[in-house]
């Protein structure tokens, strides 16, 4: 396989999960943590690396005589050398798109970690060569018996209703009139893991919750999606069906599960694949994470609100126009990179973003160049309101 971004979370789980099962690493890509790919290169041995800047290739260790890389460029170049059929795409923001897209035309499955991809150009996207890794649309594959890897959505099992969860964020439980004023040191305070700094702010705002949403709509094709509360991260998503019955799924919250399943699928390997491992010291399969201990939890599902999550407001309108998430997308992400450098409060990120959407309402594209103008026509304007806030 192919992995891109493998010094964030999810790249360095996958790796994780790629030495468990003895799945071959053709090709690394990393930003600039070089000292962490080099401890990288040397385990797994890719033919080849991708780095974000040329200045860093003196720092790659000397034991690497493979093709490098850079750049977004070299990004495209290097999936397309490739022999890979597989890419795992866990690159961060708006530049994992145009990998996406390039993948799936060099005929390649798209293991998805980039919310981005989805939610800017869902439009122009085969779905049939996705497989999601966010934990709520692995749940629901996994929910709905991955049909949704065929070509065909009449697959999948009639379903009436999808529900995807929240851990609620950072503010979930502050007096509403002190989280406008609040700053990213308090912001970054996830009450139940650690995640990068953007995910945990547009966890914080429900942006996160509405990426999924937007991606929801482009995987499973359908509109009857909804979001919920559930404060232990142990119930992913929900599935209710025409019968009147609902199913759950449960886990404890840890993203090589998913993983080891998009790898499996993409690379074509029978789900008893994942079931049947044992190391030299076990004569029974040994799970991929820990079993949840469901008795000692009590599970309470609550509505998310308004007052508390502004821009949960835009969840339908983004339904009606799914091409509007390229605005929120690119206004969120202007409006997160300021809050970060503290230079806006937590309160500004929704209005830039309600602001941004507003004024470019009337979303049309059909290409990648397109959607390339628009979003930086986008960011512009965001950045213009940055100084009124």
């Amino acid at each position: 396989m192919i992995l891109l971004g493998s010094t964030g979370s999810i790249g360095v789980n996958t790796l994780k999960i790629a030495k468990r099962f003895h799945i071959e690493v053709e090709m690394l890509g990393a930003g600039s943590n070089i000292t962490l790919l080099n401890a990288q290169i040397s385990e797994h041995n890719p033919k080849a690396i991708l780095i974000a800047k040329e200045c860093d290739i003196p720092k790659i260790t000397s034991e690497f005589q493979g093709e490098i890389y850079i750049g977004k460029d070299g990004i495209l170049k290097a999936i397309r050398d490739s022999n890979s059929p597989l890419v795992l795409n866990a690159l961060s923001g708006f530049l994992g798109l145009e990998p996406t897209l390039c993948a799936i035309s060099c005929g390649k499955v798209v293991a998805l970690a980039n919310k981005e991809s989805l939610v800017a150009g869902g439009e122009l996207i085969d779905i049939s060569k996705i497989i999601p890794i966010d934990s709520e649309h692995f749940s629901l594959s996994y929910l709905l018996g991955f049909s949704n890897l065929s070509s065909s959505k009449n697959l999948l099992r009639p379903f009436k209703n999808l529900y995807i969860t929240a851990s609620g964020g950072a503010f979930r439980d502050m007096e509403l009139q002190e989280i406008p004023h609040q700053n990213a040191a308090n912001a970054l305070k996830h009450p139940n893991w650690q995640m990068g700094k953007k995910i945990t702010i547009d966890s914080a705002t429900m942006v996160n919750k509405l990426f999924e949403i937007l991606e929801a709509y482009w995987l499973f094709g359908s509109k009857n999606i909804d979001a919920l509360i559930e404060k232990n991260s142990h119930i992913h998503a929900l599935v209710e069906f025409w019968d009147g019955s609902v199913v759950a799924h449960f886990a404890n919250a840890n993203m090589q599960l998913p993983i080891a399943y998009a790898l499996c699928l993409g690379l074509g390997l029978p789900e008893s694949f994942l079931h049947q491992f044992t190391n030299a010291h076990q004569t029974t399969p040994n799970p991929i994470i820990e079993p949840l201990n469901f008795q000692t939890s009590n599970y309470h599902l609550q509505n998310i609100e308004t007052a508390r999550y502004p821009l949960w407001n835009l969840k339908n309108i983004l339904l009606e126009n799914p091409k509007l998430g390229l605005a929120l997308n690119a206004a969120n992400e202007i409006a997160v990179n300021a809050f970060l450098q503290d230079s806006i409060p937590f309160g500004a990120i929704h209005k830039i973003v309600q602001d941004s959407m507003q004024t470019f309402n009337k979303i049309h594209f059909n290409t990648l160049e397109e959607i390339l103008a628009l979003d930086e026509e986008i960011r512009n304007y965001a950045r213009g309101k940055l100084a009124l806030h």
